[in-house]
């Protein structure tokens, strides 16, 4: 990559010639958790979080949600040069997501695979990743995936929030995109907001520390830098999409980023399906991109908690009307919903121990 200061740029630009998402049928009210361990007196952060059935993992999702960007890409999946897999809930401990994930969807074995890992922006590395990897022309394709079944501790503030599902970027030439990377900007630090140690079951965190040192500082940081190094303020974007922990940190971030209501709207759905983690604000840029009209612009940041922001800048292309139609819509799933109380979602979550 070359540097117009700390701009993240290719020598080759990258797009994304294919997207999709995935989240699980079953959702669980915030009401719910609050009458089990409140009587009902603590306000939810968000109306009802996906979670993710007995059946599915982290491994299952990232491969739905990577047939949907195939389907929109239509390329051969032997083309394929990396499957990148970000997340802080992959199935095994010691054995790739990544390499499950090609061989279902029919990737060469002659191929870059691996797992990610940087709390909920281990999607967006990926990307910034595969940004590169086409960038400097070692490959012609590069599949980038956020996908997470987070938990939190029951009867904790995560738990109200903590949700499953995610979504898949096929990155490839800009011949061929829906939307291109215009430049990019990362930007962390050890802030110690949210940690796991090996072997426990649950993450911990600093509760509203996780607010204003973590979340609003590399998130308001990364936004910044990036939006001055392009030359543009919020005006300037059609969509601003925002990792959403809950609705209203992104929300607040985006006014103090002088973007208005309706333009952080579309791609904010935390109230429908919770923090999905690593795909948090990878999926909102699918609900964005499936209703984006050629020359709209985009600025979509992430956030990893211990902690760091990357911040994108795309601009959609006119093949995104054709695109969009060849796969499940992100809001189709959304509104594909069973609701479970919470002795299902403690079945489902593996939530009772020996």
């Amino acid at each position: 990559m070359t540097h117009n200061g700390l701009l993240m740029k290719p020598d080759r630009q990258v797009g994304i010639v294919g997207y999709g998402a995935y989240i699980p049928r079953y959702r669980l009210p915030g009401a719910e958790i609050a009458r089990v361990w409140t009587g009902g007196l603590n306000e939810s952060p968000v109306k009802e979080k996906a979670v993710a059935g007995i059946d599915e993992d982290v491994a299952t999702m990232s491969i739905e949600a990577a047939r949907n960007a195939l389907k929109r890409a239509q390329i051969d999946p032997t083309e394929i040069r990396a499957v990148w897999v970000g997340s802080e809930s992959h199935p095994y401990a010691v054995k790739p997501t990544s390499t499950i994930v090609a061989e279902s969807i029919g990737a060469s074995g002659h191929i870059e695979a691996a797992d990610w890992e940087f709390a909920c922006k281990a999607g967006t590395e990926a990307v910034q990743a595969s940004i590169g990897l086409i960038g400097s022309g070692m490959g012609k394709y590069a599949l980038s995936i956020g996908m997470d079944t987070a938990q939190g501790r029951p009867g904790d503030a995560l738990e109200y929030t903590a949700a499953s599902g995610g979504a898949a970027f096929l990155l490839g030439p800009v011949e061929e995109a829906c939307a291109v990377y215009q430049g990019s900007y990362s930007f962390v630090t050890d802030t110690p907001d949210f940690w796991r140690r090996a072997g426990e079951t649950y993450p911990s965190h600093g509760d509203r520390f996780t607010g204003e040192p973590a979340y609003f500082n590399h998130t308001l940081t990364a936004a910044k830098q990036l939006m001055e190094l392009m030359g543009a303020t919020a005006s300037d974007y059609r969509y601003v999409v925002l990792h959403q922990p809950n609705v209203k940190f992104p929300s607040r971030a985006a006014q103090l980023l002088g973007f208005k209501p309706e333009q952080i709207q579309t791609g904010l759905l935390a109230n429908e399906i919770g923090n999905v983690y690593s795909g948090s604000c990878m999926v909102g840029l699918t609900a964005v991109l499936d209703e984006a009209q050629a020359g709209d612009r985009i600025l979509m940041v992430s956030y990893g908690s211990g902690a760091g922001s990357d911040a994108f800048d795309l601009a959609v292309t006119e093949k995104i009307e054709a695109k969009r139609h060849l796969a499940t819509r992100t809001q189709d799933y959304i509104r594909r919903r069973t609701l479970i109380d919470y002795g299902l979602y403690t079945r489902y979550r593996g939530k009772l121990k020996d």
